[in-house]
């Protein structure tokens, strides 16, 4: 732990580089238009303004320049937003006030993480460190880091970027107005409730932010305040869920926050069609190395359906082989300390454990079960063994998984590509090759791939381009964040001969 605040002036140029790279990697995978080099760095042609940028960096765009008057002129996250805002005004035609904001906000977010974080401790536990330690995020969103705009004290208690954690809040719910479906038996261990009441534990900034709903509640008894837990909970990469390490419980709470593309309530619809969902995804994890964490069941008030609403998720013990950590494939992509991506020893084999672990069970689920995981880096846990070997995939995330034919093959099939190689394998393979700059990681992939009989996987192989989300674009034009746009980026898989 750090005993001494770093310099104001040191924050403030960590906070740009956090955020400008995430913001760039938009503009130029969205809008701009490869434009040769300069100075060993990458040109791009703004189409809407015919500015020119240039880069430097690929995976992670560093110190942009713009050219006037003849001379390349450095631009901070500041003026970035407000270049991106006036050429997205010009590619679209439409006006935004409410993005350019979030953008600020979230470059002021990291600012204050990092202000926190050199005050904070580390959790000890590898797999918590891991779930903790995204200060980008996102490296394809323009506001990864955005807290709904609110004042950082409101939220900076329960954000895991500053190594948060906090005990639940307790509340009494009064047995006539209880909504529940599948098992929550585990909320019901977390405390004692009153006669005629049941447990409802509650994410505190949640309550913060719907406190004055709830005041009629509280004052005709349907809600009751219990105090907390006797134990912390540990808010995980997803913010509004949170790890109970000595029950081993994973809940998920509504957030009445946009987060990236949404406002992180749990939604009635989505609750509505949970067991659904997850019994499909259960059953595709019945058999096999790979584990599926089953969003077993949710509780919630009547009269506050979405505000109150808590998911119980399964626990890690139970899923994981002996002797192996469960590490966040987002954490792995940002890095932290005691990674096993950056200290393999043999990246070429740590690259095709991983691939074995991660790609047959997400194509086993869509191709014999009809089920989409969505398999990106957030919603995947790789447990290594001793040797920091990956030895078996954890998925999770019900909300996020789509049914066939509840959605049609190939639309499934695109989600599941993008998911799965665009936003995961080809960040994990990025990071690995930054950290061992010899290694080729796609003629392995290609080699995983192949060995599975999907009549998509030679499209696959061979097709020019992959599918690229599009969140800026998605939330200039205000589209709903389910609502996926995607625009063909380079196939890294694609062009490279059929390896044996």
């Amino acid at each position: 732990m750090h005993l001494n605040p770093p310099p104001a002036a040191d924050v403030a140029e960590r906070a740009d580089a956090h955020a400008v790279a995430p913001l760039l990697n938009c503009l130029l995978r969205e809008v701009a238009e490869p434009h040769g080099q300069s100075g060993g760095r990458r040109v791009y042609r703004l189409p809407g303004s015919e500015r020119l940028l240039r880069v430097l960096g690929e995976r992670r765009p560093a110190e942009p320049e713009v050219r006037t008057d003849g001379t390349w002129r450095r631009v901070g996250h500041t003026e970035l937003v407000k270049l991106v805002a006036d050429e997205l005004r010009r590619h679209t035609g439409l006006s935004n006030h409410e993005l350019p904001a979030e953008m600020i906000d979230s470059r002021d977010a990291v600012a204050a993480l990092l202000t926190a974080r050199a005050r904070a401790t580390p959790p000890d536990d590898r797999y918590l460190r891991s779930e903790q330690c995204l200060l980008t995020g996102h490296p394809h969103h323009p506001a990864p880091k955005a807290r709904g705009g609110g004042p950082v004290g409101a939220w900076l208690p329960y954000a895991p970027e500053a190594h948060a954690r906090f005990p639940l809040t307790l509340l009494g719910l009064r047995e006539d107005v209880v909504v529940e479906e599948g098992d929550t038996s585990a909320l019901d261990a977390l405390g004692e409730a009153p006669p005629g009441y049941r447990l409802l534990p509650a994410h505190p900034w949640q309550l913060d932010l719907v406190g004055r709903e709830l005041a009629e509640a509280f004052a005709d008894g349907r809600l009751v305040r219990l105090g907390t837990t006797g134990f912390d909970a540990w808010p995980t990469a997803a913010i509004r869920t949170l790890y109970a390490p000595e029950r081993d419980l994973f809940l998920k709470f509504s957030l009445d926050v946009r987060i990236t593309n949404d406002i992180r309530r749990l939604w009635r619809h989505d609750l509505l069609k949970l067991r659904r969902t997850d019994a499909a995804a259960t059953a595709a994890f019945a058999t096999g190395p790979a584990a599926w964490l089953s969003d077993r069941g949710y509780r919630t008030a009547g009269f506050a359906f979405e505000e109150l609403a808590v998911l119980v998720r399964d626990g890690l013990r139970g899923s994981l082989p002996p002797g192996a950590t469960p590490l966040l494939a987002a954490g792995l992509v940002e890095g932290f300390e005691g990674s096993p991506l950056a200290d393999a020893a043999d990246p070429a084999a740590w690259w095709e454990a991983y691939l074995a672990q991660v790609v047959p069970p997400a194509l086993a689920a869509f191709a014999e079960h009809g089920v989409v995981l969505e398999a990106h880096l957030q919603n995947t846990l790789v447990a290594v063994d001793r040797d920091g070997l990956p030895a078996q995939a954890l998925f999770r995330d019900a909300e996020g998984v789509k049914l066939l034919p509840d959605v049609s093959r190939a639309a499934g099939w695109e989600r599941l590509v993008y998911c799965l190689v665009v936003n995961h394998l080809v960040e994990i393979a990025g990071a690995l090759v930054e950290h061992h700059p010899t290694l080729d990681p796609w003629p392995a992939a290609r080699r995983e791939l192949t060995r599975h009989d999907l009549p998509e996987i030679p499209a696959l192989l061979s097709a020019p381009t992959l599918p690229g989300k599009t969140n800026l674009l998605l939330r200039w034009t205000g589209a709903d964040g389910a609502a996926a746009r995607y625009l063909p980026l380079p196939n890294s898989l694609a062009g490279r001969g059929n390896e044996r």
